[in-house]
């Protein structure tokens, strides 16, 4: 099983930069498709952002050109790169397979403050 601590969240103003990072255990990482998510107060987990296991990224249209998803794979990491952070990006972060997700980690808090 694989496991997934996410990391790299914080307080910033609106406009900043933060960068998560998603460390995993487990050899399968490297050939699944990874997410990142995130899910703000009364509302459900969405999905972000998404990087193949050969580097295609999409986003959503919320932070198309704000994100940057990338991944090592030889570190077992994928990182979200968040630029230009308005105060709606302030949710919970989590990573895990699109596909077939494993057991979700703790995910990493975001707060943007206007």
């Amino acid at each position: 099983q694989v496991q997934l601590v996410e990391s790299g969240g914080g307080l910033v103003q609106a406009g900043g930069s933060l960068r998560l990072s998603c460390a995993a255990s487990g050899s399968t990482f490297s050939i699944n498709a990874i997410g990142w998510y995130r899910q703000a107060p009364g509302k459900q987990r969405e999905l972000v952002a998404r990087i193949s296991s050969g580097g295609s990224t999409n986003y959503a249209d919320s932070v198309k050109g704000r994100f940057t998803i990338s991944r090592d794979n030889a570190k077992n990491t994928v990182y979200l790169q968040m630029n230009s952070l308005k105060p709606e990006d302030t949710a919970v972060y989590y990573c895990n397979a699109v596909l077939r997700p494993w057991v979700w980690g703790q995910g990493t808090q975001v707060t943007v403050s206007s």
